[in-house]
């Protein structure tokens, strides 16, 4: 049974322990300060031991597909070789980075984001396929804006070469590996998904076929960047809204086929994610962020985004409903994440709601009560928390202490999701609850950040 403390091989790279920060929204853009930006957000992580630095969800191409304003591009070769800067820092802590790549389809701000949308009226939404009914008709209501470009074959084959080439720019950088965003409704889930994908070429009309579109992808970057770590999230659907509204999604059944087929394919490592098949907070799960929609400093820049006030509280209140919906359940994809490490024999990591010291060892299998045989199989080689590090950038001093598996630290995240909303207007992924801020002082003041473990 692994501690967390244990180092582990993804794809032929040792990664120091079993702790990593999950890809965030950095809202660094490719500005001038872009790189700064991620220095000063990736950073503390890596010096306070955690092993892996996983950077949010960046754009594979130049236009169009950023889910959120501010959101890295990584198509620009020369951008991205003064990225080389930031890998440098996380190395010299000796922690491992890797990069998410992305692009947004049907989830991008050409969808929903008004200003944006009004400032590029020749861009279209990528879709895998015609929108579903469900989207029409929330496009017909004024909820959405739909213009889709449907992805022809050879478009398909394209858009896995840029990611192919994303890849082999980001690894000339120093980046240790490569981490797909497979899941939150991005376009990946979309090919995946028997929701979104009613393809009936090569890229759909069979689970098999809505994987190869990944297969591509997986042939591209080994073709261009080589044989460096590859891993994705891996969606199931079941979050998604009842039948008779949705029929066509993924199960945790199919989740574990996929991880099956993705291992056979070549990927190095898979992180098992419940969602849902739109944008919502089954990815965020927790409180209403009642403190962010009353921002006033905010209230014009959310209005922009939305398309006035009307449509504001329009979706502040559907936030408000998802928020009864999805409460903050404790490790919330761990049985998944379970079901897939008994089907496969590649590296499973799990976030999604891990809060604990405690409740990591017991995901890794390395409690005194998994340790006597009284508990579960361990759910996954390692854990990592995303919205936690917005709370405590050094958060791994605490979690890594010598004695931190008998004093069981929690972080003080209050998964308020106040730190969420505002990106929706390109604000920065902090941490804006006082009582949480007020604590992480008193932390700073005791000396909890200073690591001392592993050094």
């Amino acid at each position: 049974m692994a501690t967390l403390e244990d180092p582990i091989e993804i794809g032929g790279v040792t990664v120091p322990n079993r702790l990593y920060r999950a890809p965030l929204l950095e809202c660094a853009g490719n500005g001038p300060d872009a790189v700064d930006t991620l220095i000063d957000d990736l950073e503390p992580a890596a010096e306070s031991g955690v092993g892996l630095v996983c950077q949010g969800a960046t754009i594979v191409r130049g236009d169009g597909g950023c889910a959120a304003p501010g959101m890295t591009r990584v198509h620009d070769p020369d951008f991205v070789a003064r990225l080389s800067r930031l890998t440098d820092r996380i190395h010299d802590h000796g922690s491992r980075i890797v990069v998410q790549l992305e692009h947004g389809g049907l989830r991008s701000m050409e969808t929903w984001h008004a200003e944006y949308r009004a400032a590029h009226p020749e861009l279209e939404q990528l879709a895998v396929s015609r929108p579903p009914w469900q989207l029409r008709l929330l496009d017909r209501l004024g909820f959405l804006d739909y213009d889709p470009h449907v992805l022809a074959t050879d478009e398909v084959y394209d858009l896995a070469a840029d990611f192919g080439r994303a890849a082999a720019r980001a690894v000339e950088a120093g980046y240790d590996g490569v981490h797909l965003a497979g899941a939150n409704m991005g376009i990946v889930q979309q090919f995946c998904s028997p929701f979104y994908n009613r393809r009936d070429d090569e890229f759909g009309g069979s689970p098999e076929a809505r994987l190869e579109f990944l297969a591509v992808v997986h042939d591209e970057i080994r073709e261009r960047a080589g044989d460096v770590p590859l891993m994705t999230k891996v969606p199931a659907e079941t979050p998604a809204p009842p039948s008779p509204v949705v029929r066509r999604k993924l199960s945790l059944a199919d989740g574990v086929e996929i991880a099956r087929r993705l291992e056979r394919i070549g990927y190095d490592a898979v992180v098992p994610v419940r969602t849902s098949v739109a944008w919502d907070m089954s990815i965020v799960r927790g409180e209403y962020p009642e403190r962010a929609w009353e921002n006033e400093a905010l209230r014009e820049e959310y209005d922009a985004a939305f398309g006035g006030s009307a449509r504001r509280r329009l979706v502040a209140l559907a936030n408000r409903v998802q928020s009864f919906q999805y409460t903050f359940e404790p490790a919330w994809n761990a049985d998944f994440c379970r079901r897939v490490r008994e089907r496969v024999s590649i590296p499973v990591l799990a976030e999604g709601g891990i809060r604990e010291r405690g409740e990591m060892d017991r995901l890794l299998g390395s409690s005194e009560r998994g340790a006597t045989g009284g508990g579960a199989a361990p759910a996954c080689d390692m854990v990592g928390m995303a919205r936690p590090f917005y709370a405590e950038p050094r958060l791994g001093a605490r979690l890594l202490e010598t004695d931190a598996r008998t004093e069981n630290p929690r972080v003080i995240c209050e998964s308020c999701n106040n730190c969420t909303v505002p990106q929706a207007t390109g604000a920065p992924g902090i941490c804006r609850t006082p009582d949480v801020l007020r604590k992480r002082g008193e932390l700073e003041r005791d000396g909890a950040y200073d690591r001392t473990a592993g050094e």
